[in-house]
């Protein structure tokens, strides 16, 4: 089978809701008759005169998922007619994204959610990334800066390397026996179900067993994801106590550092929890070692599938 070689743009693109939804159920019929019967379950003691009330809720909610869906659709058909710059654009589903080579590529554009960019990032390489915002009604687009109106300009300023960029700092850890993996926006250290992870951390402030909920590591581009919403919980948790949190750590997407912070550290015989958050600055590392027998993971930018096993006697260093 022929390759096209020539270079050409990447347009980088998710499944919508109502595509995983078709996956799953085939026919839209289907799909609005499983949603249906999710409400009507939910409300199992509704008296028989608000069940049309369940059926109008269910009803909106189905709207919603295809408009969301038409939506990206028709943005998607938009950038592939107005991507033409006589180069080829090749569509590429979030899916694919590990195995994919981008190197022979000018630029890639992501069509976000901002997750999808996160997970863009890391197997780009040094390729610039043009990411757009689909629908901003929907989505705050933190890393989402360009408009759908605005993408064709900025493409073009690419390929006459016009362009102003902004640098962003990865994670990476890697294991004794030579794996590692990168991260856009976060790592995570735990278990892959919901129990306990239980490891040992080793920072420039000491050394403790803990059992967790596991541990992320952010970059300065992912603390406005993940690690924001732990801090959230953490300030809220502080201030119905009585305390106040003057200032919340923060990185700039380009700063030389990491945050990292333990999940719900538990307090026992054999776990302590004094070491639950810190800077790691560029030149220091952290070290985490497992104790668990099995069903421990390390993954990055909230990609399950594509992660390293991490069980007893595996030694993880980041920096």
């Amino acid at each position: 089978m022929h390759t096209d070689s020539r270079p050409g743009i990447a347009l980088v693109t998710r499944p919508t809701r109502m595509r995983n939804l078709l996956h799953r159920w085939s026919t839209r019929g289907a799909a609005k008759f499983a949603i249906l019967a999710a409400h009507r379950a939910q409300r199992a003691q509704t008296a028989e005169s608000e069940l049309r009330q369940v059926e109008e809720w269910a009803a909106a909610e189905f709207q919603d998922l295809e408009q969301e869906d038409a939506l990206y659709e028709e943005v998607v058909r938009r950038l592939q007619s107005e991507l033409n710059f006589g180069l080829p654009v090749q569509l590429v589903d979030r899916e694919f994204l590990p195995n994919f080579d981008f190197s022979r590529f000018e630029v890639v554009v992501v069509v976000g959610q901002d997750g999808l960019v996160a997970n863009a990032a890391k197997y780009v390489g040094a390729v610039p990334i043009v990411a757009v915002n689909p629908d901003p009604r929907r989505f705050d687009g933190v890393l989402l800066p360009f408009q759908v109106n605005q993408a064709r300009g900025s493409v073009e300023r690419v390929l006459k390397n016009r362009f102003r960029e902004r640098s962003v700092t990865l994670a990476e850890v890697k294991l004794q026996d030579g794996q590692r993996l990168l991260a856009f926006s976060v790592l995570f250290f735990g278990a892959a179900t919901q129990v306990s992870a239980r490891y040992t951390l080793r920072t420039d402030s000491g050394c403790e067993s803990q059992s967790s909920s596991g541990m992320i590591i952010s970059t300065g581009a992912g603390s406005t994801g993940w690690l924001s919403s732990v801090l959230n919980m953490a300030c809220g948790v502080a201030h119905s106590l009585g305390a106040t949190v003057a200032n919340r750590p923060k990185l700039d997407w380009e700063d030389r550092a990491l945050l990292w912070t333990v999940r719900e550290p538990f307090v026992s015989r054999m776990s302590r929890a004094e070491l639950v958050f810190g800077r790691l600055e560029e030149n220091s590392t952290l070290v985490v070692e497992s104790n668990m027998a099995a069903g421990g993971v390390i993954f990055s930018d909230g990609v399950e599938s594509d992660y390293l096993q991490f069980n007893n006697g595996t030694i993880a260093v980041v920096e």
